[in-house]
C-alpha cells in the first residue's frame, strides 16, 4: 500500500518572536516494512539554520533556528510511503511473559531498540501500583506475552472513553488513568505504564492513521491527526509488537504508518523547542493520509 501523507502545523503568535529554535520529528524513515519513496518539508518563514540528524532511537530529527522576527510559523511535511502489511504472529505462540520479563532485565544490549530502555519509568510514564493492579489479572502464570498484552489493550479500550476535551499533552498518565478518558497519547501512556509496572518493556510509537477507511469499515479514532500507540517487546524472536489501545487493534494491518519510536511522548513530540514571545499563541494541526489507487 502506498500512502500520501501531509501534515500542516500552523502557529500564530501574540507578538513578533525575535528568535526561535525548534526540534521537528515529522519525517518518516525507511525501516522494516516501511519504504519512504518521497519526503519533503516546507517551513515558512524560511529558517536561518536547518540541520537533519537522527536521534538515539533512530528517528529523523530536524533542528531549525529562526533569527528574524516573525509572528507566525507554518511547518508542512509531505511524504509518500509504501507500507507492507506485517505477517501476524500467533499470540499463543509467543513465550511466557515471565520469561520475556527476565530476558528484558538481563539483556546486555544497549542498542536503540533494546528492551533495556523501555522497562523503567520515564518522563510521562511512571511505575505505579494502580497500573500493576489493573494489568496483573491478565498476566496469569505462564501466559503467552502477546496474548496477555492484547487482552490488556482490549481492556483499556473497553474501560476508557476517547475524549479529546478531557486531557492535553501535559496531562500525567496517572490523571488520565483516574479519569478513565483521554486521547491516543493517554491510552498509549497508560498501556506502557501497565506493561512496565509488571516488569515488561513497553515503548511509545507516534505515527498516522489512514484518514479514509476502506468501504464498509468504521472510521478509526485518531484519524485526521497524529496518532500514537504502544509497542510491547515479546522476546528475541517476536521482537516488538505494536498494539493500538485507542482502537483495540494490532497496528500492523496497514492502517498505521509509524513515524517515531521512544520511551514516551517526550521522545517523539512532533515539534518542540524554545521561543521568545511575550503574548499568547495558538496552534492548529491538519493531517491527511490517503491511499493511492492502484494503477
Amino acid at each position: 500500500m502506498i500512502y500520501d501523507i501531509r501534515q500542516t502545523t500552523s502557529y500564530a503568535y501574540g507578538s513578533f518572536v525575535p528568535f526561535a529554535a525548534h526540534v521537528l520529528r515529522l519525517m518518516p524513515l525507511s525501516n522494516a516494512g516501511l519504504d519512504v519513496l518521497e519526503c519533503d518539508m516546507i517551513i515558512d518563514p524560511k529558517p536561518s539554520e536547518y540541520v537533519v540528524t537522527r536521534d538515539f532511537f533512530g528517528n529523523a530529527t530536524t533542528h531549525v533556528t529562526l533569527k528574524a522576527p516573525h509572528n507566525r510559523l507554518v511547518v508542512e511535511s509531505r511524504s509518500v510511503v509504501q507500507l507492507a502489511v506485517a505477517a501476524a504472529i500467533d499470540p499463543a505462540a509467543t513465550p511466557p511473559w515471565e520469561a520475556v520479563r527476565a530476558a528484558a532485565h538481563s539483556t546486555p544490549s544497549l542498542a536503540p531498540r533494546s528492551p533495556a530502555h523501555q522497562i523503567f519509568a520515564s518522563k510521562h510514564v511512571p511505575i505505579d501500583a494502580a497500573f500493576l493492579d489493573y494489568a496483573a489479572p491478565l498476566f496469569s502464570p505462564g501466559r503467552p506475552i502477546l496474548a496477555a498484552a492484547i487482552d490488556l489493550m482490549t481492556q483499556i479500550h473497553t474501560d476508557f472513553r476517547y475524549d479529546p476535551a478531557a486531557t492535553d499533552v501535559m496531562t500525567p498518565a496517572r490523571e488520565a488513568f483516574a479519569f478513565r478518558r483521554g486521547v491516543c497519547q493517554d491510552f498509549a501512556h497508560i498501556m506502557i505504564g501497565c506493561l512496565r509496572s509488571i516488569g515488561l518493556a513497553g515503548a511509545y510509537v507516534s505515527g498516522y492513521l489512514r484518514t479514509h477507511p476502506l468501504p464498509g469499515m468504521p472510521r478509526l479514532e485518531g484519524a485526521d491527526a497524529m496518532h500514537a500507540w504502544a509497542s510491547v517487546w515479546c522476546g528475541e524472536r517476536a521482537g516488538w509488537q505494536d498494539l493500538d489501545p485507542t482502537n483495540a487493534i494490532r497496528a500492523g494491518g496497514g492502517d498505521h504508518v509509524p513515524l517515531a519510536f521512544g520511551r514516551d511522548y517526550s521522545d517523539v513530540s512532533p515539534i518542540d523547542g524554545v521561543i521568545f514571545d511575550s503574548g499568547r499563541h495558538s496552534v492548529s494541526v491538519a493531517v491527511d493520509v490517503t491511499e493511492r489507487a492502484e494503477a
